[in-house]
């Protein structure tokens, strides 16, 4: 007599599972390419207070800066480093030469530019009198004892 055969177990929801991992596998990858839902205006929007920068220029009348205010924004670069062959300020010997010449022979030295300074030290809004009195308290750092024209208001 023939054997009867063991009886098969229902394949069914194994057959139904993989063609179902299949569809969501298939609708994961199909979303990775889109594009994120954010309004690009909104997020610059929303980061403005942390990367908002404002700029302000300051002007200054021309003949209302102090020599120190001139030094510390123009002269200082070099005469602070001696860089380009400038005299050290508050160096004595190097700028004994140099103070022989006095203060207007010094000024006009540099209105007209010296070695590699340009005119004016580089400041080319500065007043004849700025100037001078940038040279003054410059000169006086070496012990020059000149004196600074004063500021009008």
């Amino acid at each position: 007599m023939p054997k009867p055969h063991a009886p098969r177990p229902n394949r069914r929801p194994a057959r139904l599972a993989l063609p179902l991992a299949a569809a969501a596998a298939a609708a994961v990858l199909a979303a990775c390419g889109k594009q994120d839902a954010i309004d690009p205006e909104l997020s610059a929007s929303l980061i403005q207070p942390v990367a908002r920068l404002e700029v302000q220029a300051v002007t200054v009348a021309p003949g209302s800066r102090t020599g120190e205010q001139i030094y510390t924004s123009l002269c200082a670069a070099c005469h602070d480093t001696g860089a380009a062959g400038a005299p050290k300020a508050g160096n004595a010997d190097e700028w004994k030469p140099r103070l022989a010449l006095g203060l207007d022979g010094l000024t006009a030295s540099a209105i007209a530019g010296k070695g590699a300074m340009p005119p004016r030290g580089g400041g080319s809004d500065l007043t004849d009198t700025e100037v001078k009195r940038a040279v003054a308290y410059l000169a006086n750092k070496a012990g020059a004892g000149y004196t600074e024209p004063p500021v009008e208001q």
